[in-house]
């Protein structure tokens, strides 16, 4: 006896209108918990943000840190707190996010599940840029190297572009990956020979490498932070074209995306976040290639989610492996970047074993 049951009738209908509703309730459900996500990692940002001010080498009570942040008074427990700690809280929270953003942008448009800053020649383009400043012009402030860092990174997000768009195919994933790993390998080459070739250079450039979110002056952050939010729009304006190219170039086209404005778009959002990041900060590893995935198990491939999920989430990991930094070392700390590879490289293999999670 057949069950199949004919299109139209009463019973189809009503099998159609259950899965229907079916389908809607799931949507519903997914959403509430996305939203409940992004409650959930506000809510852990505040809290680093909160232990990152009161945390540190010389133990503030919370009185003192309290006054120090709404009724200063001019004490040395005001001054950590004010010209300090506040400080590195704003940068690492910058930082973070700004990795983080760039990092699921670079692996949505290269579909390179290990993409990082350095992939793209963005890191490389940067560290160039300071050693010449240093070896050139003798510039060993902050404040200096922001402007040939940034400059660098540009430049070298610019080259790995132009030369991935040669061709007949354009920038694909696949020529933008290669070109980045060209450019980046003899960027790096040239890095090497100047350092070599003068100690000074040697000397700023090796404390430069480290990555630190502690600055020695908070005027930094107000020149920075109006490129840095051109790129997280620039970056969240992305994310239905990424769900587009997800699908292939050909299917976005399809769908009337422009596909190669779309990909300019993306990559100049790339190397504004991540060229604002390492000038003030140095080279700091692991965030924009741990942080996508841990937001993909979560959100699902859909980059209008992923990419805030991402956002939100490589600020909070920059401010607690900061705050980790300053615990197991006091009186003295260890560095973001140094404390991020040690947490960072096992957590990423315990992902890549997960195979579901690299797949893009």
């Amino acid at each position: 006896m057949s069950r199949s049951v004919a299109v139209g009738s009463p019973r189809a209908s009503g099998h159609g209108a259950a899965s229907t509703a079916s389908g809607g309730g799931r949507l519903r459900q997914r959403r509430r918990r996305r939203f409940a996500g992004i409650a959930v990692l506000l809510v852990v940002l505040v809290v680093s943000c909160v232990l990152s001010v009161v945390i540190g080498a010389k133990t503030i009570p919370l009185s003192d840190v309290w006054s120090g942040l709404f009724t200063p008074t001019g004490t040395e427990n005001d001054l950590i707190i004010r010209e300090l700690r506040v400080p590195r809280t704003v940068v690492g929270v910058l930082a973070g996010a700004a990795l983080g953003l760039a990092g699921a942008l670079m692996q949505g448009h290269t579909r390179n599940p290990i993409a990082d800053p350095g992939i793209l020649g963005i890191t490389q383009g940067a560290a160039l840029a300071v050693v010449l400043a240093v070896y050139t012009f003798g510039v060993t402030t902050l404040l200096g190297f922001i402007w040939f860092g940034f400059a660098g990174a540009l430049l070298g997000a610019l080259a790995v572009f132009a030369i991935g768009s040669l061709g007949r195919g354009g920038p694909t994933p696949v020529a933008l990956a290669l070109a980045g790993a060209a450019i980046s390998h003899l960027l790096q080459a040239i890095t090497s020979a100047l350092v070599i070739s003068d100690q000074q250079t040697m000397d700023t450039y090796r404390f430069w490498k480290v990555g630190s979110v502690s600055i020695s002056d908070p005027a930094v952050i107000p020149q920075v932070l109006p490129f840095l939010a051109v790129g997280i729009v620039l970056a969240l304006a992305n994310a239905s074209s990424l769900n587009a190219l997800s699908l292939g170039d050909d299917v976005a086209r399809s769908l009337g995306h422009r596909v190669e404005w779309a990909r300019r778009a993306g990559i100049a959002g790339i190397a504004i976040l991540v060229g604002g990041t390492v000038a003030i900060c140095g080279p700091i590893g692991f965030v924009g290639l741990i942080v996508p995935h841990v937001a993909r198990f979560f959100t699902g491939a859909d980059y209008r989610w992923l990419l805030p999920f991402a956002g939100l989430l490589g600020a909070s990991l920059v401010l607690l492996a900061d705050v980790l930094g300053r615990i197991v070392a006091r009186p003295s700390e260890v560095q973001v970047g140094v404390m991020l590879a040690m947490v960072g490289a096992p957590l990423f293999i315990a992902l890549v074993r997960r195979r579901k999670l690299v797949r893009l």
